[in-house]
């Protein structure tokens, strides 16, 4: 894959460029350039996109000409951009204006009066909505919201809040909007009803989350005008947390083409400020195999639609969800789901179209149960097709064994792991009792040499925030302070920081254009605030960036650097909860 892009960066360096002056050089940083640990420099230069050179101030300033533009770092570490490797950041952008977001509150009383304040701004028929990236272990309550406290918070306006994959709470006047009564009724869910037989305000998946989504479904949206606005004030907030690029693992309700023209606008203009890779999700149970027949005709992987990124909006490959029957709901306050019996027969012809036609794929996977049935498929494909290097991988592997993670490298495959068990490892103890191995087993993965991508998940469960999963990685804690996994499984922080950037680019086949800061890679970038190499370690699910460079130019900028910040339209509409709280509560 993406064999052109080496090429070109070889034709590059070969035709003397590295040479010419730079655009930009950072100087006096603790610049990282996370090719090996420990190794630091003070100066970086970058010329067209790609970094041109690394070294001391005295050396890379010798390369600066009238014309290059000069950002002293004031002696702060400068890291590779981020990259989530699994991240909803297509369809979250068309909802990101929309959401009040509880991610990083630590005070449900503060997360209630944001609810209460954001109901008195926000017009009649639309809602007011908290779409996942909490739970009640980061509230110093350490508790849920009652149903009596979100209807005092908010009588007037209709409210849903998602909770993980298990909850919905809907106040009164949610109920009525929506019309639910003692008839209502979801194949896979309950509605709860309380003594006098009307419905609480509780919505509870049985086993999987359909229910909670459907009633997602069913909130107003955005108009198309708002999305584009909306989607832009995502990838900026991206950017603030030091995110650079994403693999967009697609997603129920976010349909190829059609979900996909507002950030194809945007990609097309230049306004996509993160790198963005993206697999096509079926959509219809029973109906998988035509998606895919239908996606292959309309588009192909590695295809870039982004007027100025070199990889900057790309088809990617198929998944994570390949089929319907395959999917392995992880609701850890239900017990683990069996497939059904016909899975092997809907996936084995979805694998083979893929294969056949060299398509990436990913697959969602919690369980060691249904990475086993998968792998079976996998492997009984590959006999007579085979995967040949065809770039694949499983998202989440919680429980995979041993056993299976050497199945996954005879196949060449990769894992891309996930910080879910630092909002549900509480959740999963009472479901299955204390665990002592780790959770998805990344040091092993690591060991055997796997490729290993770190990412968040985010947002309907899972937050976006990158660095509580980096957090999560080098302490194995949950956001309650829960340690979920034994001393010796946690990862230091080079380690950490290498699967959020090098590791997360093998999904997307780019393991040697991003993820170092070395010559000739994408020059993609964060100016840290603190020195995440020594800061506490109880501080790194709060950092964030103080400046963010993508393709060699500044996209976002604040503090000591707010001069060089690009515009940004205002957010849209005036009465979004962004353009009060901001998103990620890093505060």
């Amino acid at each position: 894959m993406r064999m052109n892009q080496f090429a070109l960066a070889a034709a590059w360096a070969c035709a003397g460029l590295a040479q010419a002056a730079p655009d930009l050089i950072i100087s006096n940083g603790k610049i990282a350039t996370m090719s090996k640990e420990g190794e630091f420099a003070q100066a970086i230069a970058i010329k067209d996109g790609k970094i041109q050179a690394v070294g001391s101030n005295a050396r890379i300033l010798k390369l600066k000409s009238a014309g290059t533009q000069l950002i002293d770092a004031g002696g702060k570490t400068v890291i590779p951009g981020l990259n989530d490797s699994h991240l909803h950041i297509i369809r979250e952008g068309l909802n990101y204006n929309a959401e009040l977001r509880w991610d990083g509150v630590t005070s449900l009383k503060t997360a209630l009066q944001m609810l209460k304040e954001q109901a008195a701004r926000t017009p009649e028929g639309a809602w007011v909505k908290v779409v996942g990236g909490w739970n009640e272990f980061q509230f110093e309550e350490k508790r849920l919201p009652t149903l009596a406290e979100i209807n005092e918070a908010v009588p007037d306006k209709p409210v849903f809040l998602l909770y993980l994959y298990g909850l919905g709470f809907l106040n009164q006047k949610g109920i009525a909007t929506l019309g639910y009564d003692a008839s209502t009724r979801f194949k896979d869910g309950e509605v709860q009803l309380g003594a006098d037989g009307k419905p609480t305000g509780l919505l509870i998946a049985k086993p999987n989350a359909m229910i909670l989504y459907t009633t997602l479904g069913k909130t107003n949206a955005l108009p198309r005008a708002q999305q584009l606005n909306s989607t832009q004030q995502y990838y900026t907030e991206l950017n603030r947390l030091g995110l650079t690029s994403a693999i967009d693992a697609g997603g129920g309700g976010q349909a190829y083409p059609d979900d996909y023209a507002v950030s194809l606008e945007l990609a097309k203009s230049g306004k996509l400020t993160v790198r963005t890779s993206y697999y096509l999700f079926a959509q219809k149970p029973g109906k998988e195999l035509e998606d895919y027949q239908r996606w292959l005709t309309m588009t192909k992987p590695d295809r870039n639609d982004h007027l100025f990124y070199a990889n900057g909006y790309n088809t990617e490959g198929g998944g994570e969800n390949l089929v319907w029957s395959a999917a392995d709901f992880e609701n850890f306050l239900e017990p683990r789901p069996d497939m059904p019996p016909q899975m092997e027969s809907e996936l084995e012809p979805v694998l083979r179209l893929l294969i056949k036609n060299r398509w990436p794929f990913r697959i969602h996977a919690t369980y060691d149960e249904s990475i086993d049935r998968d792998l079976a498929v996998i492997e009984k494909v590959n006999k007579d097709t085979p995967l040949n290097g065809l770039r694949w991988f499983f998202d989440h592997a919680e429980t995979i064994s041993d056993k299976q993670l050497a199945r996954v490298k005879a196949l060449g495959g990769g894992i891309a792991v996930q910080n879910r068990m630092y909002f549900q490892g509480e959740l999963y103890w009472k479901q299955y009792g204390a665990q002592t191995r780790q959770m998805p087993p990344i040091k092993k993965m690591l060991e055997m040499k796997i490729p290993v991508g770190l990412g968040t998940d985010g947002t309907r469960v899972s937050s976006y925030g990158p660095w509580p999963s980096i957090y999560w990685a080098v302490t194995g804690k949950t956001a309650g302070g829960l340690s979920v996994w034994q001393p010796k499984d946690v990862l230091s922080r080079y380690q950490a920081l290498k699967l959020m950037t090098q590791g997360s680019a093998w999904m997307s086949g780019e393991e040697k254009l991003k993820g170092t800061l070395a010559p000739g890679q994408y020059a993609d970038l964060a100016i840290l605030p603190q020195d995440y190499f020594s800061m506490a370690a109880e501080q790194i699910k709060n950092l964030e960036s103080s400046l963010t460079i993508v393709n060699g130019k500044v996209v976002y900028a604040t503090r000591e650097f707010k001069q060089y910040a690009p515009a940004l339209p205002e957010v849209e509409p005036d009465w979004s909860p962004v353009k009060y709280y901001g998103g990620y509560q890093n505060k």
